[in-house]
């Protein structure tokens, strides 16, 4: 996975003695879907800096809920976004998130990823066991003039309640 930090170093031409400059990552942010998208999972979904989703995050972003029960959409700003990621912290503490599969396709790029964390909030009206905590997700994501504009996520909820019902029986 490429990772771009938010100063990037990038040689002046016009400068006499080929100096460096540092400019912020927006100025040198590649434009393409999957370096966004994985930029933005490393950079905002990771919870390593959620208020960094307006790098990434257009203005108002259509998030799709893919359930057997139906499609629920719900619109987030990045400022929204921002609180969810926090809440995930709170939730299951310091997670790792694992980027599994990439896969662009024009301006969409479909992501799984695994994220390991613990029971350290509540989670499905479950109390907080402190045990280990796996989540598996799907998601495609739509970029448009270098943002999310759209999103269809679908998470294992049947897999999170089984592993809640094993600490829950473990207490």
């Amino acid at each position: 996975m490429r990772i771009f930090h938010r100063r990037t170093m990038i040689k002046v031409a016009a400068a006499s003695s080929g100096a460096m400059l540092a400019v912020p990552a927006q100025a040198a942010q590649p434009k393409d879907p999957e370096s966004i998208v994985t930029n933005f999972l490393a950079d905002v979904r990771s919870g390593r800096d959620p208020d960094a989703a307006p790098l990434y995050f257009a203005p108002r972003v259509q998030a799709h809920q893919v359930t057997a029960e139906g499609l629920q959409t719900v619109v987030r700003t990045p400022g929204d976004y921002a609180r969810h990621v926090r809440e995930f912290l709170r939730l299951f503490g310091r997670y790792r998130l694992t980027v599994e599969e990439v896969l662009p396709a024009g301006d969409k790029v479909f992501v799984r990823w695994r994220q390991d964390g613990c029971h350290c909030g509540s989670v499905a009206r479950e109390a907080p066991t402190g045990g280990p905590l796996v989540e598996l997700t799907s998601v495609v994501y739509r970029v448009h003039n270098s943002h999310i504009v759209e999103y269809w996520l679908q998470t294992d909820r049947k897999g999170l309640e089984v592993q809640l019902e094993r600490l829950k029986s473990r207490r």
